[in-house]
């Protein structure tokens, strides 16, 4: 890791000394800098975010002193995405504002385009999706003014594409086929077999929420054919996708017998169990549905639902599948009659649609309630009706929205069409002025091209001459360390050994002399001794590298987790830490799932312990972590091979980072949980240990 480091800087320095005044910015090697810094930005991850942005800062400021305005867009592209990487949205949001500025400016369609795309991914990543669909719109736009060929042609497709899924996202179904509609027919053009594939893909789901199930189910077996196509190694997880969303439709049409054939092959031929633990209790909710309402039989039903159920929770997804999940229980155990778990069931997944913000299920929830529970129904009615209406205004609203935008898009492409043909016209002029000034152009373009080589040339030199320079600094730096070697050594030797073997001899020479004169003198070498031991620790100072200075952000992070219980919980609560441990050096995991196992142990001790104090100590001994927390609370007995969930997690989180956790507890005992972990860093920390057996000896 230390070596990588100090290649990155070597080649920061490199690519500084390239961006000096006599470089030629669109040079070749100037180019490779710019990558090498992009690249060491992105894939660096043991540097800090601070050192990751400032190589992105230095390929921006080399990047902007190319003269040609289409690599330059290039590069700042890509450096717009390694911010957008590294989740630092305002420098991503200024660096595309810098492209797209320049991208207009230079009336480079295509730029602009992809930035108005970059903008609008990362909107949509962050649920913005009407800001999305703008972005997308504008890219459109940028893209439909390019020449007509297969590039702009695929650009302008997939762009369409990415417009369908939000407006299918938004309800506008109308809308969203239209747009996926005309990019199937410009991928079947260019015979992309894999866009097909997602197009069909998706307009089987906006046909199947539309309600045309027979259109539905004909797009999904076009998308089926279309991955036997696909000239990819794994094509198992599209056939799951396939498979699953055929199933949904004869579900979502009644044809229930046929439903759980296709949902008990889905599971059993691809081991959803094993190779897709998403798509595993979906199809166990589908599946048990399909069998409850095609057998009117409620035992098997019962059995699915739970095992989705759990494996939900268990993988800790609780999404618009897990409130569909809770629905569909809530009607086999309406079945049965037993209404109290069935209202229980349909009231925690009516949260968990709201929660989701999922109005179908919401609605579904709402009506069923409405049914199970009489004594409330009046009020799941009238919410039942007014989320009807919010539902129905806002689609409304949003259909006049991309309505608008739509026109305003086909207005620009008919205005683009017009520009088109005044082109035509104008660079037939250009041509003819175009060719008098080719035999201009080609001898500027020879001078131009001999002043070139020798401004390389020249380069070349200064280069090596940095070169040498270099190696002449190394080389005064290792002269410097061999300088403070042989003083440290001189210092030993000339006032360290001297003085102890001076002090030796005369204690030696008082051992036999018991008088209170000898007394004295044993006193005073003694203070002499400690004298001694002062200037070996002074020199020691001397020798310690200030780059190995401690920080304890990992530390204040404990401190301020045990200070929040104490005030939360009024249990008093204390932490005990070794001050001469790196504690910051040590890798990520290791810090993170500390901090989690005393989180979670201080949460436990709160809850169930009834304690009155509670202790937190970390220490580091022969390379090995110590962690406890102790409370001096009820206890509990320990039982082997057994344990909740939070301790199930505890030892999950110590087996992670290679440790081992033991809980120590007795009735009226109290409780201490012990964590031993490997020390690991990520960077050389200084070895206190052999530090101070160094200055012992």
């Amino acid at each position: 890791m230390k070596y990588s480091y100090f290649i990155f800087l070597f080649v920061l320095l490199m690519a500084c000394g390239d961006s000096t005044g006599t470089s030629n910015p669109e040079s070749n090697s100037h180019a490779e800098n710019i990558n090498v810094l992009i690249d060491a930005s992105r894939d660096s991850a043991h540097l800090s975010f601070k050192q990751r942005t400032h190589f992105l800062e230095e390929a921006k400021t080399q990047t902007l002193q190319i003269r040609n305005d289409t690599t330059k867009l290039d590069h700042l592209s890509r450096i717009s995405l390694a911010y957008k990487r590294l989740d630092d949205s305002l420098g991503f949001r200024n660096m595309n504002a810098e492209v797209l500025q320049l991208a207009i400016k230079s009336k480079l369609y295509k730029a602009e385009g992809e930035s108005y795309w970059d903008m609008a991914a990362f909107q949509r990543s962050y649920g913005v999706m009407d800001s999305a669909y703008y972005y997308y719109q504008k890219a459109y736009k940028s893209f439909s003014s390019l020449p007509s060929d297969s590039t702009a042609l695929s650009l302008k497709a997939r762009i369409l594409y990415s417009m369908g899924s939000v407006e299918n996202f938004f309800i506008d179904y109308l809308g969203a086929e239209q747009s996926v509609t005309e990019a199937l027919r410009t991928f079947i053009e260019l015979k992309d077999q894999r866009r097909i594939y997602n197009c069909n893909n998706l307009l089987g789901m906006i046909t199947s929420d539309m309600g045309n199930y027979e259109s539905a189910l004909e797009y999904y077996s076009k998308a089926g054919e279309t991955i036997r196509k696909l000239n990819i190694k794994d094509k198992s997880d599209l056939y799951r996708q396939n498979e699953n969303n055929i199933a949904h439709v004869l579900l979502d049409t009644s044809r229930f017998y046929d439903a759980e054939i296709a949902y008990r092959q889905l599971i059993a031929e691809h081991n959803l169990n094993e190779t897709d633990l998403e798509l595993y209790p979906m199809a166990l909710v589908s599946l048990a549905y399909s069998i409850f309402k095609g057998k009117n039989d409620t035992n098997e039903p019962k059995e699915l639902l739970n095992k989705a159920l759990i494996s939900f929770e268990e993988s800790e997804v609780f999404n618009d599948d897990y409130a569909r999940g809770k629905q569909y229980y809530a009607e086999v155990l309406a079945a049965e009659g037993d209404t109290i778990n069935a209202r229980l069931q349909a009231k925690e997944g009516l949260d968990i649609a709201i929660a989701a913000n999922n109005n179908f299920h919401h609605l579904e929830l709402l009506r069923l309630l409405t049914h199970i529970d009489t004594e409330n129904a009046v009020a799941y009615s009238d919410a039942f009706y007014d989320l009807s209406e919010v539902i129905k205004e806002e689609e409304r609203t949003t259909r006049d929205k991309f309505a608008r935008i739509r026109l305003e898009t086909d207005q620009v492409i008919a205005r683009n069409e017009t520009l088109t043909r005044d082109k035509f016209i104008w660079t037939m002029v250009a041509l003819a002025l175009l060719f008098a000034g080719v035999a201009i152009y080609i001898i500027l373009a020879q001078r131009v091209s001999n002043n070139r080589l020798k401004f390389q040339q020249k380069q070349q030199k200064a280069n090596n001459e940095i070169y040498n320079l270099m190696l002449s600094q190394q080389g005064k730096f290792e002269e410097g360390k061999k300088t403070e070697k042989k003083r440290v050594s001189e210092e030993l030797h000339d006032s360290v050994l001297s003085e102890m073997l001076s002090i030796r001899l005369f204690l030696s020479g008082l051992n036999a002399d018991k008088s209170e004169e000898a007394e004295e003198l044993r006193a005073k070498n003694l203070t002499r001794l400690q004298e001694v031991e002062d200037l070996i620790r002074t020199i020691s100072h001397e020798m310690n590298n200030s780059s190995y200075e401690k920080f304890y952000n990992f530390i204040v992070s404990l401190k301020e987790l045990v200070d929040t219980t104490e005030k939360s919980s009024g249990v008093k609560c204390s932490f005990n830490y070794e001050d001469d441990v790196e504690w910051d050096a040590l890798e990520g995991d290791i810090k993170i799932n500390s901090y989690r196992i005393v989180q979670e142990s201080l949460k436990n001790s709160v809850k169930h312990a009834q304690c009155k104090h509670m202790q937190v100590n970390f220490s580091l001994d022969k390379g090995m972590l110590y962690l406890t927390i102790q409370d001096d609370g009820v206890g509990f007995v320990v039982k082997k091979g057994k344990g909740g969930i939070g301790m199930r997690n505890l030892a999950s989180r110590a087996e992670k980072i290679g440790g081992n956790l033991q809980v120590v507890s007795e009735p009226g005992k109290g409780t201490e949980v012990l964590v031993k972990i490997p020390a690991r860093y990520v960077r050389p920390k200084i070895n206190l240990e052999e530090q101070t057996e160094t200055v012992n000896a």
